[in-house]
């Protein structure tokens, strides 16, 4: 039995190992000045790439319309971002991204399988 639960321990660890993809959507306030989204998207960026990830892709898709208001916001500045990284680094940037005042609001999707 000792075995099974080493090979288990060791599955795990190769797991978390690897990087996984990751798309991220992030809608930032929009009143903020042009240097604050920069701000913004830089933190998001050093965050990916400081914890050992890689950023493949990122779109700006400039400021745009919600569907409802989000903190008494009518639009905000849609980025989409395409990265790899560990899955337990994903979850400490989603709880990053809930603390966040800039981010109104942010979408993190795994890749594939």
């Amino acid at each position: 039995m000792a075995t099974k639960k080493s090979s288990k321990k060791e599955e795990v660890k190769t797991e978390e190992q690897q990087l996984r993809d990751y798309e991220l959507v992030l809608v930032v306030n929009p009143e903020g000045a042009e240097d604050a989204l920069e701000a913004t998207i830089n933190n998001v960026n050093q965050f990916i790439t400081g914890k050992g990830g890689v950023i493949s892709e990122e779109e700006r898709w400039g400021k745009r319309k919600l569907a409802y208001p989000i903190n008494r916001h009518l639009e905000g500045n849609y980025v989409l971002t395409r990265c790899k990284m560990r899955p337990n680094w994903a979850k400490e940037l989603d709880a990053n991204l809930n603390i966040s005042e800039e981010v109104l609001r942010h979408l993190l999707l795994k890749v594939g399988s």
